[in-house]
């Protein structure tokens, strides 16, 4: 078995920074050898950055690049065709979440993999969060007993970074299939599955305050687990300014855990021996988590290590964030797995 993998960067926008910053960090295993973007000049800047070669299209790419997986970062309407076309020429695959924003695509993106043999990952980065793998941890051990209660809160001021194109596609619905539920809710929607087991149904209202995007940028929403549980998650995305407030809470019998605000939020434990909260871990953040991902793929492929979470278990994120759609319509609570 090779020892390094070669990977091809399929789209040199905003979230290609934070894959290659987090492979230099942590997977030194792999060797970014084809850079690959339909504007050329961004393709043409990480391959002088990393030695690798840029590409304007994918196809030419598979024709003449050089790699053996493919690290897919491309609006969520050109996932389906990006995949397929890299399972048919026998590349693994690792693909931005979600998999796809409708079921049916994503039924035909396993039966692809499936049928090329190759590694498949969906790329659900909170899975390595250290904040929330620590968190995960630290419920195990019964520390806050057990739990009865969360609260999973996406509240960030509007960012233009992720908005940089001339004709921005997270504005236009019929790309991402929905708003930020579906899109960055998604990282919030993970752990609290990770920490609380599936969710069973939901119940929510959406809103449109960001006017410039068609999808939703204000969600509140109860979601209830198969345990009976549930958690409150509530998403906004708004050009104003938010107040602190952990991104996580999660409440037990014994006490509490909070994630902090912000992307580099720390990890506390209130209890009765710490009623004002014991740190317990400084922040490493949600930059942190890209590294990881990237070097589990690695392991993969090449040593057939089984992945932290398959790629089946996006669907929970993309059935949740469809089920909360489908609840705005109809004022109901709605199934997520039927």
């Amino acid at each position: 078995m090779p020892d390094q993998l070669k990977l091809a960067l399929v789209g040199c926008g905003a979230i290609a920074r934070y894959h290659l910053d987090g492979i230099k960090e942590h997977a030194p295993r792999i060797d970014v050898t084809t850079l690959i973007d339909l504007d050329i000049d961004k393709a043409q800047a990480y391959a002088e950055e990393t030695g690798g070669t840029a590409f304007a299209s994918l196809d030419e790419a598979l024709e003449k690049g050089d790699f053996d997986a493919v690290d897919i970062m491309l609006p969520h309407d050109l996932h389906e065709a990006s995949a397929t076309q890299c399972f048919a020429a026998g590349k693994h695959v690792l693909l931005e979440k979600p998999m796809s924003f409708k079921l049916s695509s994503c039924e035909r993106i396993l039966a692809a993999a499936k049928a090329a043999g190759t590694t498949f990952m969906v790329a659900e980065n909170s899975q390595y969060w250290p904040e929330i793998v620590k968190a995960a941890e630290v419920i195990e051990s019964g520390a806050i007993g057990d739990i009865i209660t969360a609260r999973a809160a996406f509240t960030y001021e509007f960012d233009p970074y992720w908005f940089k194109e001339d004709q921005p596609w997270r504005y236009d619905k019929s790309r991402t299939g929905g708003g930020i539920v579906i899109d960055g809710g998604s990282h919030w929607i993970r752990p609290l599955r990770i920490w609380m087991g599936e969710i069973d149904k939901v119940v929510g209202v959406i809103g449109h305050p960001l006017k410039q995007m068609e999808g939703e940028s204000l969600t509140r929403a109860l979601l209830q687990f198969k345990s009976g549980k549930t958690a409150v998650l509530d998403a906004m995305m708004i050009d104003t300014v938010f107040a602190p407030d952990p991104w996580w809470r999660i409440t037990g019998t014994k006490g509490e855990l909070t994630i902090g605000t912000g992307f580099e939020g720390a990890l506390h434990l209130f209890d009765a021996d710490h009623r004002d909260g014991q740190l317990l871990m400084e922040p490493r953040g949600y930059s942190q988590s890209f590294g990881p991902e990237l070097a589990d793929f690695a392991a993969v492929v090449l040593d057939g290590k089984t992945p932290e979470a398959g790629p089946e278990q996006s669907l929970g994120e993309l059935r949740t964030a469809l089920a909360i759609y489908r609840s705005a319509e109809t004022g109901n609570w709605e199934n997520v797995w039927d």
